[in-house]
């Protein structure tokens, strides 16, 4: 896989930079090189191949056998120089070997980086799911304690406009027991001015009839009797409409405390709602999942 120019220059910069801050002991691993130069693990890995290689030195190429034309010379200075060159032949090939090997070793020491900065970057997308599956967990918990709380707010609504209604109609009915006690006063006040008015009468014809005196007097008393009846069962009227519109000014009177209590606890549900819905909201913010890498290519 081609490197673009940019791509390579940020690998080998990160890579110089913390060889460097390693004291040039070891070489960086893949892992750190991809996270500081903030490139994908394939880029990482054919980038750390080549640096690596550009770190470690080129061997010469070497003869292993003397030459024909050398062999036919016969030259005991000659051999000796042969002898020489070819000792310092094997001295290179002991130096590439050394470095062949130093080369194979990091190339698997490489792998070995790369293996493990997969399976760590699996198991840090492993927790993301978790720790998802666990938000999505709480966020329906959430919702499912906002949808009970909403209806609790509904139920809380629909009691007070009951209250309401009730403390309305209990007024309502203090009114009408009201003007029915002023109506009972009105015809109370009539009959005991047509009391008046019989007694006035009777003393009239007590002066003008002597002898339907007794007559008038029986029915006086009857009409007399009638009125105060009348007058006695206007009283008691009164009374119990007075009795009821009491209970009925007091029963508005808790119907409108019932409504304020209500409303308060209305009030504060929407408030706790509110609250609930904020700190979940926060939750999902300060949690956002890394993305998943692609098969054969991890982005950062």
């Amino acid at each position: 896989m081609e490197l673009t120019k940019d791509t390579r220059d940020r690998i080998f910069a990160a890579a110089d930079s913390l060889y460097e801050q390693a004291g040039r002991a070891a070489f960086p691993t893949v892992d750190a090189v991809r996270k500081t130069a903030k490139v994908n693990m394939n880029d990482a890995s054919a980038g750390m191949k080549e640096w690596r290689r550009a770190q470690t030195a080129q061997a010469a190429p070497v003869a292993v056998q003397v030459p024909a034309t050398v062999q036919q010379a016969s030259s005991a200075a000659l051999a000796a120089l042969w002898h020489e060159a070819q000792e310092l032949a094997n001295e290179s090939l002991r130096a590439a070997q050394a470095g062949w090997d130093a080369e194979r070793i990091e190339a698997e020491t490489l792998n070995k980086q790369m293996a493990d900065a997969y399976e760590a970057q699996a198991v840090e997308l492993q927790t993301a799911q978790e720790r998802i599956t666990e938000l999505e967990a709480a966020g329906r918990q959430a919702a499912d304690a906002a949808e009970v709380m909403r209806q609790q707010i509904e139920e809380a609504r629909n009691a007070l406009l009951a209250a309401q209604q009730r403390a309305a109609v209990a007024e309502q009915r203090a009114d009408e027991i009201e003007r029915r006690a002023t109506d009972l006063r009105t015809e109370l006040d009539h009959a005991h001015q047509e009391a008046a008015q019989g007694r006035a009468e009777l003393a009239g014809v007590r002066q003008a009839q002597a002898g339907e005196a007794e007559a008038r007097r029986a029915e006086l008393a009857a009409f007399q009797a009638k009125a105060e009846a009348a007058a006695e069962k206007a009283v008691t009227a009164a009374d119990v409409l007075r009795t009821e519109r009491d209970q009925a000014l007091k029963d508005g009177s808790t119907a409108r405390e019932d409504a304020a209590k209500l409303r308060g606890q209305v009030e504060a549900m929407q408030t706790q709602t509110a609250e609930l819905m904020r700190a979940l909201s926060d939750r999902q913010d300060n949690s956002k999942p890394a993305a998943k890498p692609t098969k054969g290519k991890t982005t950062e």
